[in-house]
């Protein structure tokens, strides 16, 4: 009986080990994965802006103008302590615009982009003078909520519920 034991534990020793090996090769990538979604979100950006470049020109938008905006609430003066606002901005002739990409656009992102607009709006002391999305692909209920927050949208296919 002892012996079977003690063939147990070192089967379980060596368990151990390789879970802890596997715990740190998930870590590692991890890592890798969200530097590829970071560079890919940023791709994506420039790639969609270039596809709407003539509709953005048309609303008064130089897209290679666009830059981004990123405020950490480290105090939580204007959000949640520590909380990351990112949101792409065009500023002339005295206006500001606030912009949001999306590769799709849902309900949720519509909401949240509303959100995080007002807060933006009191982190730099402005009223935007526009709201814009851009979004390759739109829900129908994402496309008539923007369009009753004020949001101006530019997007190519409408997604039918």
């Amino acid at each position: 009986m002892e012996k079977i034991l003690a063939e147990h534990t070192e089967v379980l020793k060596g368990y151990s080990k390789r879970i802890e090996e596997l715990s740190k090769t998930i870590s590692r990538l991890e890592v890798v994965l969200g530097s590829i979604g970071r560079r890919w979100g940023r791709d994506l950006e420039r790639a969609v802006f270039e596809i709407f470049r003539y509709v953005l020109e048309e609303r008064g938008i130089e897209p290679g103008r666009i830059e981004k905006f990123t405020y950490v609430d480290v105090e939580g003066k204007y959000y949640r302590r520590g909380a990351k606002l990112e949101v792409d901005i065009y500023v002339h002739d005295e206006k500001v615009y606030l912009i949001e990409v999306k590769s799709h656009a849902d309900y949720e992102d519509v909401e949240r982009f509303y959100e995080k607009t007002s807060i933006i709006e009191k982190i730099i002391g402005r009223k935007a003078s526009k709201l814009l999305l851009v979004a390759v692909h739109i829900d129908e209920e994402a496309l008539k909520t923007a369009r009753e927050l004020g949001i101006d949208v530019i997007y190519s296919t409408v997604i039918p519920p």
